[in-house]
């Protein structure tokens, strides 16, 4: 393979430039996507089920969910995610450019 890059008229720092960028990428994904499962399962979930139509919701800790650490993890969660998806845009126009 490396044979036909080169003879493609790619460079050999090129090509490996190329190799460098798609693998880091592709593990900074893989850990970011086990980060997100990580901070995702330590969430609570958003439905009360049964219980949510007996209590009240004027809590404290429902007044102040902005500065909870339920809070900070869901935007976490949500800069994870976003970076994931830039980087496998990236990947994906890297190997479009490349010959």
């Amino acid at each position: 393979m490396l044979s036909a890059l080169l003879a493609a008229g790619m460079s050999e720092g090129v090509y490996v430039l190329y190799w460098v960028v798609v693998i880091a990428c592709l593990i900074i994904i893989f850990l970011l996507a086990v980060l997100c499962i990580i901070m995702i399962m330590c969430q609570k979930s958003n439905s009360d089920g049964i219980t949510g139509v007996t209590t009240a919701s004027d809590t404290y800790f429902g007044k102040n969910r902005g500065t909870s650490m339920e809070s900070k993890l869901k935007k976490w969660t949500w800069i994870a995610l976003a970076v994931m998806a830039v980087l496998a845009i990236v990947v994906y126009v890297v190997q479009l450019i490349a010959p």
